[in-house]
């Protein structure tokens, strides 16, 4: 899912004055010295499982978690939320396990294994009971036929944004921007800066500002 240079220390030797001719140390014409130790070579640590066998992974994005350190990270997260959390419908968990192996049919299965995790781990999270949902922040855009809407979860693990347009909902996480903040996913993007919110909804383009 990273020879050594043997520096022999010269010794200053420091005599002193001889009553008479100090005698002349005489040193060999060829000096050999020791051959530096050789180091093996480090070995890799070895990569954390997931939670799983992966000697029984059977879906290819199981196999592509067997061998991802990221992924295999989010999959012991995503266990971990499992065992804490008392009302998880088994249904919905095999639906999301589903949905997560068709990943191979995405263009990069890695991104769409990475994006899946992270949103379960963030619908589990807002779910959590004692959750306080911060409020939504509104939008009006130069096409307002639906209204717009971001709600920030900056505290959950990983953070997340939760996007709302008319009837229509998706999770997106930060992502790397020169200036304003930026949060996306496959399909999705929104980029604020300077006030004005740049938005691109699996196609649809709308430019918004937030309302006062």
């Amino acid at each position: 899912m990273k020879s050594p240079l043997l520096c022999l220390p010269l010794l200053l030797l420091a005599a002193c004055k001889p009553e008479g001719p100090a005698p002349v140390d005489t040193v060999p014409a060829a000096t050999v010295a020791p051959a530096a130790a050789v180091t093996p070579a480090e070995t890799a640590p070895a990569l954390a499982p997931p939670s799983f066998d992966c000697a029984k992974a059977a879906s290819e994005a199981e196999k592509l978690v067997c061998t991802d350190a990221e992924l295999a990270a989010l999959d012991r997260q995503l266990a971990a939320r499992y065992a804490e959390a008392k009302d998880i419908d088994p249904a919905v968990q095999r639906g999301w396990v589903k949905g997560r192996d068709e990943c191979w049919k995405a263009d990069d299965a890695r991104l769409c294994v990475l994006e899946s995790y992270r949103t379960r781990l963030v619908e589990l999270a807002i779910h959590a009971p004692g959750l306080v949902v911060p409020k939504a922040v509104e939008y009006r855009c130069d096409d307002n036929s639906k209204p717009f809407t971001m709600t920030f979860y900056n505290d959950l693990d990983p953070q997340a944004a939760v996007m709302t347009w008319g009837n229509d909902q998706a999770i997106v996480f930060p992502q790397p921007a020169a200036s304003g903040a930026r949060y996306g996913r496959s399909g999705i993007e929104y980029w604020e800066h300077q006030g004005e919110a740049s938005v691109d909804f699996f196609g649809n383009k709308l430019s918004c500002r937030p309302v006062p």
